[in-house]
């Protein structure tokens, strides 16, 4: 339960600390890409508002300098060139004087682009692309080197990237180093619950030996009583409760007092479930019992009897009058599968999970009436987990309910 506990908060820890990483990764990567967008798109439009040229001021950084990053060095530095052409495709002149790595050979190519992309903006390979109307069916198309740029943005993402996944990592380090100090008044607090459950339990026994010991006794000198009868009845029902949260106890632990061996567990469900074929009778149930034979698994055998027992008896006890209940043993995908089904009526899907708490008994009145303590079906999840299992219950269908029990091997 340590373990369990202990893994599901480096778990959620970790997803937090992932997330907000990704978020911020993520956010400073966008935010880098628009911001450079941005600049891109500035030095396209004012190469625009200047037909076609970067404007130079050689004295120096204009009063009112263009839009952007603006610098002396700008138009030294900035790698473009100028289409101009009719609305038929009909190549007007080019300006190449700012840019080596396009020749008047590809210029076809390029008109070919600002013809099937239309007015505006946009990218193409490692340029970026204006086109505007400039007169009556005659446009411009400025196509503006961004190489630099967007390999500036690749390796940025990459080196975030990478970043983001060190730190990951030295979180994850650093929450497994620190986990078992965060939980460990978690740990405290629960231990001290569970010495409290075994040593009551065990301070509990003998008590309630000496009581029933004393009450045969009474019984023998004074003869049957109704009185005597209801002092043992609440005796009995108080020593089995006792026991369940010993049991209870015991499987909580982080290493469960479970032998596990490989064992038959077709003849293991066999044997328990043909005796309750009497009690199921008695009380008014038939017991259909269908399993698969030759299936073999790996876990106590004992605490498997406990946990098919403990299933027979809920359905038995919360079976409908003259309900039949089937229990089904049939082999997985490196797994068996147990399940028990019975009627009940009335049974409200929606507390379904709520039916494995300790203690939870939907009909209370009912309950009295079987002599439950709504621990059972706790106990039988608590074996299952021990044995890395799954246990859930569900409503095939309606009136119907059935438990499931998932053994890996």
């Amino acid at each position: 339960m340590i373990n369990r506990l202990r893994r599901k908060f480096i778990m959620i820890a970790m997803l937090s600390v992932t997330l907000v990483v990704l978020l911020m990764t993520a956010s400073i990567n966008v935010f880098n890409y628009l911001s450079t967008d941005q600049t891109l798109s500035n030095t396209l439009q004012m190469i625009y508002e200047n037909q076609g040229m970067i404007p130079q001021f050689p004295g120096g950084r204009p009063e009112k300098p263009p839009r952007g990053q603006f610098t002396p060095e700008t138009p030294y530095s900035t790698r473009y060139f100028v289409l101009y052409y009719a609305g038929d495709g009909d190549l007007d002149r080019t300006d190449m004087r700012h840019i080596a790595a396009v020749k008047e050979e590809d210029t076809d190519r390029f008109l070919s682009i600002a013809l099937s992309r239309g007015e505006g903006m946009g990218y193409t390979g490692n340029y970026k692309y204006y086109v505007t109307c400039v007169g009556e069916d005659r446009y411009m198309a400025i196509f503006l080197d961004c190489q630099r740029e967007l390999h500036s943005i690749r390796t940025f993402a990459l080196i975030s990237l990478l970043v983001a996944a060190i730190c990951v990592v030295l979180v994850y380090i650093l929450i497994w180093l620190f986990s078992k100090k965060a939980i460990e008044p978690t740990v405290k607090s629960v231990e001290k619950q569970k010495r409290f459950i075994t040593d009551a339990s065990h301070e509990l026994k003998t008590p309630l030996t000496v009581i029933a010991t004393s009450l045969k006794v009474l019984e023998m000198e004074v003869g049957p009583q109704k009185w005597i009868d209801k002092a043992q009845a609440q005796t009995e029902h108080m020593t089995r409760l006792v026991n369940d949260m010993v049991t209870l106890a015991r499987l909580d632990e982080e290493k469960p007092p479970l032998r596990f061996v490989r064992f038959d567990i077709s003849g293991v469900v066999a044997e328990t479930a043909d005796s309750f074929q009497d009690f199921a009778a008695a009380k008014g149930h038939t017991l259909e019992i269908d399993v698969a034979p030759g299936l073999s698994s790996r876990g106590d055998e004992y605490a498997i009897r406990q946990l098919v027992s403990i299933l027979l008896d809920n359905a038995v006890k919360y079976a409908d009058s003259g309900g039949g209940i089937r229990l089904r043993l049939e082999g997985g995908k490196k797994s068996v599968v147990l399940s028990t089904s019975n009627p009940c009526a009335g049974l409200d899907t929606t507390q379904l999970d709520k039916l494995f708490d300790r203690f939870y008994r939907p009909d209370r009145s009912r309950s009295k009436q079987t002599g439950g303590f709504g621990v059972g079906l706790s106990i039988a999840q608590s074996i299952v987990e021990a044995h890395h299992g799954s246990l859930r219950a569900e409503c095939p269908e309606e009136g119907v309910i059935q438990f499931v029990v998932v053994l890996h091997e």
